[in-house]
């Protein structure tokens, strides 16, 4: 058996798990990643692809944002839509704060890259990896190309996702809230056909037209939780986005579809963040719905958090470190009804609900969505939340 000594160990090579290395690293904290996916596989899965202003003012401070700032695409506002009436929000004039378009998959190559300029020790195609905390230290074990490992450390962080392994330790008591919708989303090679983002409410359901690059779609619709990616043609998506973003003078363009799946939606959060030498960040803590597009964001500000005070504790100041659950998670919750107030304003209800109250929720939606559109609090209370809240 081969053992291992580092101060931090985390479990998880996304985002949040490069991340928090990336920040212990620049405070001088030794850690150790471990990771029971290829590499290739952790760098090819796509996901979010919105950073907020302070996600990337943490990727500044610690030397991070070349690539966003040499390919991301920055926003000062977003479109929201009602049957086929569209008005802009704009981030700048309201709150004088951005967003910025950059794909998950490049934050992901960022960090890969950095960690392999610093030398990180992270262990991809990890076997069988299981956490312990065994009071006076925690070890993860695992297999490694059929030999065993064992990484003692004096704090193991779980970043390894909704149904990672390292929950196990903190045994949280879970709140949660299903969707009767899930999004259908395509990848298409195509120029967009709007400058910001669209938010678009329509009697058949949600739909929404994003970015990759100046020359990649990414485009959703609202679609039942138990639709079949089968049963969805290219035809059949490009009508229903026609007919759902559809506004007077304004054209969709189509272009080769080069992926879609669809997402299912749910809002979680665990009770507690932190026990003993434990600690979870990012999708291992909670979950959103991508309506608001704060995951990626909300486990850049856990990891942020986290950071910070294991810097701390490793100079003897226990108290961030005492503290990050209760801080994390009350910035979580203000993440969380934001994110619902989203879905629930741009999705239409689901057949599972009587005709009668559908209408009735439908109109009310209509009628949300109109007061936004004529109060600049409402707009503000949008634009502040979407870009951003301060992680400290």
């Amino acid at each position: 058996m081969q053992q291992h000594r580092t101060r931090v160990a985390i479990i998880g090579a996304g985002p949040a798990g490069l991340l928090l290395g990336a920040l212990l690293a620049d405070r001088g904290v030794p850690f150790a990643v471990v990771e029971h996916r290829s590499r290739e596989h952790v760098l090819g899965r796509v996901r979010a692809g919105v950073l907020e202003q302070s996600s990337v003012e943490v990727l500044e401070r610690l030397g991070l944002a070349d690539g966003v700032h040499a390919n991301g695409l920055v926003h000062g506002g977003v479109h929201l839509q009602h049957e086929g009436e569209r008005f802009h929000i704009d981030f700048e004039e309201l709150v004088g704060r951005t967003v910025t378009v950059y794909g998950q998959q490049r934050v992901q190559a960022d960090l890969m890259a950095a960690h392999d300029a610093l030398g990180s020790t992270v262990f991809y195609d990890a076997a069988d990896v299981a956490p312990a905390d065994e009071g006076g230290e925690a070890v993860v074990r695992f297999g490694l190309g059929g030999e065993p490992q064992e990484l003692h450390a004096d704090f193991v962080v779980g970043a390894d996702g909704f149904h990672g392994v390292t929950r196990s330790l903190l045994a949280p008591t879970v709140a949660e809230r299903g969707y009767d919708a899930a999004w259908l989303g395509i990848l298409a090679d195509v120029a967009p056909s709007t400058d910001e983002l669209i938010y678009a409410l329509h009697p058949d359901g949600f739909a929404m037209h994003s970015m990759r690059s100046p020359s990649v779609s990414r485009l959703y619709v609202q679609v039942a939780p138990d639709e079949r990616i089968e049963e969805w043609s290219d035809d059949r998506i490009w009508d229903a986005l026609d007919t759902r973003l559809g506004a007077p003078g304004w054209t969709l363009e189509h272009g080769a579809i080069t992926e879609k799946s669809i997402t299912q939606m749910r809002s979680s959060v665990v009770s507690s963040l932190g026990r003993g030498r434990a600690f979870l960040a990012g999708d291992a803590g909670h979950i959103v719905p991508p309506t608001g597009a704060k995951g990626l964001n909300s486990a850049i500000a856990d990891v942020t958090l986290l950071g910070d005070a294991l810097a701390a504790q490793a100079a003897g100041d226990e108290a961030p470190l005492r503290s990050y659950s209760d801080r994390a998670l009350d910035r979580q919750w203000k993440v969380q009804q934001f994110s619902e107030y989203m879905t629930d304003l741009l999705h239409v209800p689901g057949p599972a609900v009587p005709a009668d109250e559908r209408e009735f929720r439908y109109r009310s939606r209509l009628g949300r969505l109109r007061y936004v559109s004529g109060s600049r609090p409402a707009q503000q209370s949008i634009a502040e939340q979407y870009t951003g809240l301060a992680i400290r």
